[in-house]
């Protein structure tokens, strides 16, 4: 794997300014304080929005809480897609602060999967880590590693520590010289115009001629709509961790360096804010 720490780095502490409130429909004992917060991309949001939870159980009764919940504007946050996916996919053309609302009755049961503990995360994770590891290299790298590697990645993230997560990580971004890359790139193309939770099939980082395959090549294969024909005006951002990578990156260099700890890349396609 190329040494580029520093964009290694850039992605695992890109943090999002974020404003908590309470749904106003919810039965207080007092006025709720919005909390402020600058949530990890690369985390999931029941692993850092604990202190939240806490903040507003301070003017609430027990009796009326349950599971709780986030929205924005009006659409329930899934919980196991990465922060950072769920903030490019819905606002990521707002104003910051990011403002999301706290609920805690009327659970979307519909739209969201239950969370009632850490080890569900840890469980969802991990697989999508296997699932990746199967793409990449038949599963060999993540059926080698012992039980406490795999913990080790789990506490990684959990924990927010770049340096645990990487010793085995930087394991599973390997490959044989000679191959030229991943077997198959582990990646996901998420559009808000679309029913289809996302896109996602196999696609090789070089072809068989042996030319390396890019950004732009995957796009054009999966969802052509993305791209712009000539002389028209750009209708899509292709953003993935906040930016727009030039469509001439090649797709192994991605996924080496801006996969999300899942070892996935999670690519959003969204419209082009009009003026």
């Amino acid at each position: 794997m190329a040494d580029d720490k520093d964009v290694l780095r850039d992605v695992w502490f890109g943090r999002i300014p974020t404003c908590f409130t309470l749904n106003q429909d919810e039965v207080t004992e007092r006025e709720a304080e919005p909390y402020y917060l600058l949530l990890p991309r690369v985390s999931y949001l029941p692993l850092v929005t604990d202190k939240v939870k806490k903040h507003f159980l301070k003017v609430m009764k027990a009796e009326d809480v349950e599971e709780m919940w986030l929205e924005y504007e009006g659409t329930p946050l899934k919980w196991h897609y990465p922060i950072g996916v769920l903030f490019d996919l819905h606002a990521s053309n707002t104003v910051l602060p990011w403002s999301i609302t706290v609920h805690f009755k009327n659970f979307p049961d519909r739209d969201l999967l239950h969370c009632t503990s850490n080890s569900v995360i840890e469980a969802h994770f991990m697989s999508s880590i296997k699932e990746a590891d199967a793409l990449k290299h038949k599963s060999q790298v993540v059926n080698d590693m012992q039980k406490k590697d795999h913990k080790q990645l789990w506490m990684g993230l959990q924990n927010d520590k770049f340096d645990q997560f990487w010793a085995i990580n930087r394991k599973l971004m390997e490959y044989p010289t000679e191959e030229g890359g991943f077997r198959y790139i582990p990646f996901r193309i998420y559009q808000t115009m679309s029913d289809r939770p996302f896109i996602q099939k196999l696609f090789r980082p070089v072809s068989p001629e042996g030319n390396v395959h890019t950004l732009g090549d995957l796009l054009k294969e999966m969802y052509p709509a993305a791209l712009p024909n000539d002389g028209e005006q750009k209708r899509y951002q292709v953003v993935i961790h906040g930016i727009e990578p030039l469509l001439e990156t090649p797709l192994q260099w991605l996924s080496e360096h801006l996969s999300h700890p899942d070892n996935f890349l999670h690519i959003c396609v969204i419209p082009t804010p009009t003026d």
